[in-house]
């Protein structure tokens, strides 16, 4: 039970991002078939989803300190958004099954990403005295624009089953997949200006930053599926605008995947930081699984042969990255003292430190 309480009272924000890895995986896996493997790992996320739900609330009644700490750090801020990303992935993989349950997930995931879309950027950064906020950027900044394309996607995925409401659902999908857009140039420019003004070490390019590409492929599959809703005046409007980023935000996702294993690379072979189990592995499994399903929706949707086998391919990248992750934390909650992932201190004092994931 002391382990049990030390463990929900330093939970990450973005503790959720096990949620996203294991769902994405699932979705892939059903888009080719496995429909076993994919029904396990959805019972696996969705039991990990109840389960840190459970835990987020006790959090937010008995550690509310630690909460609000969290908010204003902006190395570690950002990861509330996985609690919206990954209701949304295991919503996303429910429809098939009983959409009426994933429209309620999506509505929670709504009620609760709005208004974290602007209490998160003000207190981790408009509200900050310290100044420039700038050197803390890091990759989980991306997790705000995955959250806002989870919920495009949702949205554009269940508007087929719906009646009544149809043009507010379609609605909603094209408006958040417009915002993540925004967002993601956004991003994509305070990570440049960290990257060229601030010196960079191996431990400050740490997994988080592979959410850029993830975060890019979830956009493709929202946009992708926005675009075949069923016709309304603002889907209309905008598909033109959409089915030509498709293939250029494929191509973006493509070109970073070599840059991050570089990184990689550069990280754990030159400078020598020993590839032990952490929970920002789980940042890494995401964005695998997030584009092989990209791969695979656009390769079908556009008859691009392709880019679906090599999304059929890269599945089993993110399967393989999934189970390695998967055992190496289960390594480490059984080993004494182990608590998977789970870490102390914020931002300002050890910005080496944080940790994304279960």
């Amino acid at each position: 039970m002391g382990r049990i309480h030390e463990t929900v009272k330093a939970l990450h924000p973005g503790s959720f991002a096990f949620v996203m890895a294991t769902g994405i995986v699932s979705i892939g896996m059903g888009q080719q078939g496995f429909t076993l493997i994919s029904r396990a790992l959805l019972g696996i996320a969705v039991l990990a989803w109840v389960l840190l739900i459970v835990a987020t609330v006790l959090r937010l009644v008995g550690h509310r300190d630690r909460v609000v700490a969290d908010l204003r750090d902006p190395v570690v801020a950002f990861g509330f958004f996985t609690l919206v990303a990954g209701t949304d992935v295991v919503a996303t993989r429910l429809v098939e099954h009983h959409w009426q349950t994933s429209a309620v997930m999506l509505a929670f995931a709504a009620i609760v990403g709005i208004p974290l879309g602007y209490a998160v950027p003000w207190a981790a950064v408009l509200s900050r005295a310290d100044r420039p906020v700038l050197r803390h950027v890091n990759g989980t900044w991306f997790i705000w624009v995955v959250a806002s394309q989870s919920v495009a996607t949702t949205a554009a995925s269940i508007e087929p089953h719906v009646g009544a409401g149809r043009a507010e659902v379609a609605t909603l999908a094209v408006a958040a997949w417009a915002v993540g857009v925004v967002l993601y140039a956004a991003c994509a420019v305070f990570v440049s200006l960290r990257v060229m003004l601030y010196p960079i070490t191996p431990a400050d390019l740490n997994p988080p930053y592979w959410v850029s590409m993830g975060a890019m492929a979830i956009t493709v599959v929202a946009g992708a599926k926005v675009v075949e809703m069923t016709p309304t005046p603002i889907v209309t409007a905008t598909s033109g605008l959409i089915s030509g980023l498709l293939v250029l935000g494929w191509a973006w996702a493509t070109w970073l995947i070599p840059v991050l294993f570089a990184i990689g690379l550069w990280r754990h072979w030159w400078h020598r930081i020993p590839l032990a189990y952490e929970a920002t592995w789980w940042s890494i499994v995401f964005p695998l699984g997030m584009y092989a399903v990209a791969s695979m929706y656009i390769g079908g949707a556009d008859a691009l042969p392709l880019v679906e086998s090599i999304g059929a391919a890269w599945l089993w990248v993110g399967a393989a990255a999934w189970l390695f992750a998967a055992v190496s934390m289960a390594r480490s909650w059984l080993r004494p003292g182990g608590a998977g992932g789970v870490r102390s201190g914020h931002g300002d004092d050890n910005p080496g430190a944080h940790q994304v994931g279960p």
